[in-house]
């Protein structure tokens, strides 16, 4: 549906957090409802997106452990000709989570795809988490690239068509980093993506522990923004009785409750898009005619879903409504 058409296009590849919904050893009312027919719900892959000006080459942000499923879920990546091949020209990490750059490991039978990293992301990719210690050896070997966090726009080769920005954002390196407990800039990014012939533009944070004047600044510029949607209560793990730990204390806003996500997203343009990702399986938002859900639809917030497309042409913005 996309080839041939020189404007922004991303693909939700996968919208769910770690874990995935329904997550594999979970059996809280949404995992359970969802397996036995019990909820008006739709399984989910662990979270990424791709984006494109061409509908040919296309950018990876993150790489989940759900990657293979969700590439041969989309043809826009698939081989188009000769033996081996791939319309993924660039993986770029937002993180050093575990559900962000597992699926590197999974694309080790092709040439290496640029991946681009901040160098905080470099460092525990390749000490705490040595994944790229281990694609030294890729077929071809790793080809890393450095994301500074200067807020420089910069392009990638093959996607020039986009703009590319780091936003340096609040949050937490993850557990298994060597400074877990001492926080520095470009642990965690957001990414602000600008369509140069359209000028439509997309702010897309998975994770954010909050929201920053500097965050602001871009969610307000931003004709859609895709940002954190794991938890919609801060004492949503105790709630759902799998964990004791507080959004908060992970690294993510909730939606509900004074200064939260959707309280954020109000004070945004009403032609602003506002799309809700990497959605934990606890979260009632999952539950398409919960009340929580309602109160999302009444705020004009969307839920990602796996497969969602969105297209961005001359000002005008569509998305599919067909689930993958």
């Amino acid at each position: 549906m996309f080839e041939g058409q020189e404007y922004m296009k991303v693909q939700v590849l996968g919208s769910a957090a770690g874990g995935g919904f329904p997550q594999w050893n979970c059996n809280c009312k949404n995992c359970y409802g969802l397996r036995n027919g019990h909820i008006k719900a739709h399984s989910r892959t662990q979270s990424s997106i791709a984006l494109s000006s061409d509908g040919e080459n296309w950018v990876l942000l993150n790489a989940s452990p759900d990657i293979r499923t969700q590439i041969e879920s989309f043809p826009g990546v698939h081989p188009r000709s000769g033996m081996r091949g791939t319309g993924i020209s660039a993986i770029m990490l937002v993180d050093s989570q575990i559900d962000h750059a597992t699926g590197l490991l999974m694309l080790r039978e092709g040439c290496p795809i640029p991946v681009y990293a901040t160098e905080m992301v470099r460092e525990d990719l390749t000490h705490g988490f040595p994944i790229f210690e281990v694609l030294k050896s890729w077929n071809g070997g790793l080809d890393l690239q450095t994301l500074k966090t200067d807020e420089e726009p910069f392009s990638i080769p093959s996607i020039e068509g986009l703009e590319f920005t780091v936003v340096p954002i609040e949050g937490k390196a993850p557990p298994y980093s060597p400074h877990r407990h001492d926080p520095h800039v470009g642990d965690n990014i957001a990414i602000f993506i600008r369509d140069r012939q359209t000028d439509q533009s997309v702010f897309y944070s998975p994770g954010l522990a909050g929201i920053s004047d500097l965050v602001k600044s871009y969610m307000r510029r931003a004709s859609c923004v895709m940002v954190d949607g794991t938890f919609w209560r801060d004492d949503e793990m105790v709630f759902a009785g799998v964990g004791t730990k507080l959004a908060s204390e992970m690294g993510h806003l909730p939606q509900s409750g004074v200064g939260g996500m959707i309280e954020e997203l109000a004070e945004l343009s009403a032609s602003t898009r506002k799309v809700l990702i990497h959605i934990n399986n606890t979260n009632p938002i999952l539950i398409e005619d919960s009340p929580e859900r309602k109160i999302l639809d009444d705020a004009q917030i969307e839920v990602a879903y796996d497969g969602m497309s969105l297209v961005f042409e001359n000002r005008a913005q569509e998305s599919s409504q067909v689930f993958a």
